[in-house]
C-alpha cells in the first residue's frame, strides 16, 4: 500500500509537469502568432551568444576582487637552507675555565614567516575599484556589440514586411488578371475576340503565380533567418505588426552605448592615477619569523635549536617617483585619445542623422507622388477594364494599364518601407 501511495503522488508529480510544459509551450504558440519589431529585438537579444559575455566579466571581476582582498589576510611563507662556507667566526682569546668552540662550517636553517598587513597605502582598495570600473568598460562593449543586432533583426524584419505587402499587391493583379480572363472568354465564346487575347492573358496570370511563388520562398528564408535570432518557431501564419513611427522626426539627444563606454573608460583612466599615488606610499606590516637550524640566533651555540624573530617591517619604494610623472602624463594622453573618438563618433553620428532626416522628407514628398499616381492609374485601368468588356482593346492594351498600376503600387510599396527604415534607422543611429 505504501508502494502504490509513492508510486501515485510521482504520477501526479508527473501529469502536473507535462501540464505546466503543454501550457507554456501553448502560451508561447500563442504569443508567437503575432510579432512586433520590439519584441523580436529582445527575443533576438535574450538568444544572441554574446549577451552570455557580460557575465562571464562580471565573474572574473569578482574572482580577481576576492584574490586582492587575499591580501588583508596572514600571509605565510616557508624557507629552508643548508649551506658550507669557508670560514666561520671564532674567539682565540683564552679564558680560564671557559673554551668557545666556534660554529660549524655547514650550517642548516628552515623558516617559517607570518606576515600581516598593517598599511598598503590604499593600493588593495584601488585595485579593486579598477577592476570594477574595468568590467564595467568590458560590459559595455558587451552592450555596444550588442546594439550592432538590432540593425540586422530591423533589417530582416522590415524586408518580410516589405515582401508581405508585395505579395498584397500580386494578389489584386491576379484579380485583375482573372476578371479579365473571365470578360475575355465570353468574347471568344461569343465569336467576338481571338482565342490568343485569352492566352495572353492566361499567360500573365501563370507570371503573376510564379511571383508568388518567389516571393514565399525569399519571405521563407528570411522568417527562418530570424527564427534563428530568436531561437524561436513562429507559424506560418504569423503576423508581423508594422511599426508605428513619427511622422516627423525632431532632434534628439544621441544616446548610444558607445556614449556610455567613452564616460566609463574615461572613469577608468581617472583612476589609474590614484593607482599610480597609492602605489608610491609607504608600506607596513607585521612579522613573525620562526625557525629551526644550527646555528640559531646565539652563534656561539653550534647545535641546532628554535627560535623566532617578530616586529614590525616598513617599506617606501622610492622608485616610482621617477616614474610617476611621466605615468600620469600617459593618462592625460590616453583620456584626450578617448574624447578624440567620442568627438569623431559623434560627428560621424550626427553626420548618419543629416542624412537619414533628409532621406525621411524625400520618400515623404515621393509617397504623395505616388498616392496620386495610383489614383490616376486606376481610373485608366478603370476605363480600361470597361473598353476590354467591349471589345475595343486587346488583352495586351489591359494588361499594359493593369502592370502600369501595378509597377506604381510597388513603388508606393517601395517607398513606404523605404521611409519606415529610414525613421527606424533614426532612432538607432541616435540610441533611442
Amino acid at each position: 500500500m505504501q508502494y502504490f501511495t509513492k508510486w501515485l503522488n510521482t504520477l501526479v508529480k508527473v501529469i502536473g509537469i507535462i501540464f505546466i510544459v503543454t501550457t507554456v509551450t501553448k502560451v508561447n504558440a500563442q504569443e508567437i502568432t503575432h510579432l512586433s519589431l520590439e519584441q523580436a529585438n529582445q527575443l533576438a537579444r535574450q538568444n544572441y551568444p554574446m549577451i552570455k559575455q557580460k557575465d562571464l566579466v562580471k565573474q572574473t571581476a569578482n574572482l580577481n576582487i576576492e584574490n586582492l582582498n587575499k591580501g588583508f589576510l596572514p600571509q605565510f611563507s616557508i624557507s629552508g637552507q643548508a649551506s658550507y662556507q669557508s670560514d666561520v667566526t671564532q674567539i682565540n682569546i683564552p679564558l680560564p675555565g671557559f673554551k668557545i668552540e666556534p660554529p660549524g662550517k655547514d650550517q642548516y636553517k628552515i623558516l617559517a614567516d607570518v606576515s600581516q598587513l598593517v598599511y598598503d597605502g590604499g593600493v588593495i582598495k584601488q585595485q579593486n575599484e579598477l577592476q570594477q570600473l574595468n568590467s564595467e568598460v568590458e560590459q559595455q562593449k558587451v552592450e555596444v556589440e550588442l546594439y550592432k543586432l538590432k540593425e540586422r533583426v530591423n533589417q530582416l524584419y522590415l524586408g518580410i514586411l516589405y515582401l508581405d505587402a508585395q505579395k498584397k499587391q500580386v494578389e489584386l493583379i491576379k484579380q485583375d488578371i482573372e476578371i479579365g480572363i473571365k470578360k475575355v472568354e465570353a468574347q471568344v465564346q461569343n465569336g467576338i475576340a481571338f482565342k490568343s487575347n485569352l492566352n495572353v492573358l492566361k499567360a500573365e496570370l501563370l507570371k503573376t503565380q510564379q511571383r508568388m511563388i518567389e516571393l514565399d520562398a525569399s519571405g521563407k528564408g528570411m522568417i527562418e533567418t530570424l527564427e534563428l535570432f530568436m531561437n524561436m518557431h513562429l507559424k506560418s501564419d504569423v503576423v508581423l505588426e508594422k511599426p508605428v513611427m513619427q511622422s516627423n522626426v525632431s532632434e534628439i539627444e544621441i544616446n548610444r552605448p558607445e556614449i556610455k563606454l567613452y564616460a566609463d573608460q574615461n572613469k577608468l583612466l581617472n583612476h589609474q592615477s590614484k593607482i599610480i599615488k597609492a602605489r608610491n606610499q609607504p608600506k607596513a606590516n607585521l612579522f613573525l619569523q620562526g625557525g629551526y637550524g644550527r646555528p640559531s640566533l646565539n652563534l656561539l651555540k653550534n647545535e641546532f635549536d628554535f627560535f623566532y624573530i617578530g616586529g614590525v617591517r616598513f617599506n617606501w619604494p622610492l622608485g616610482g617617483l621617477y616614474t610617476r610623472k611621466k605615468e600620469n602624463q600617459l593618462v592625460e594622453i590616453n583620456k584626450k585619445s578617448v574624447d578624440i573618438e567620442k568627438e569623431t563618433f559623434l560627428l560621424n553620428t550626427n553626420t548618419q542623422l543629416k542624412q537619414q532626416q533628409s532621406e525621411i522628407d524625400k520618400m515623404n514628398l515621393l509617397i504623395a507622388g505616388d498616392e496620386e499616381i495610383i489614383t490616376l492609374r486606376a481610373s485608366v485601368k478603370d476605363a480600361a477594364k470597361a473598353q476590354l468588356e467591349n471589345g475595343v482593346i486587346t488583352a495586351n492594351d489591359y494588361l499594359r494599364e493593369v502592370n502600369a498600376e501595378d509597377q506604381s503600387r510597388q513603388a508606393l510599396i517601395t517607398h513606404q518601407i523605404q521611409l519606415l527604415q529610414a525613421q527606424i534607422n533614426y532612432q538607432i543611429i541616435s540610441g533611442k
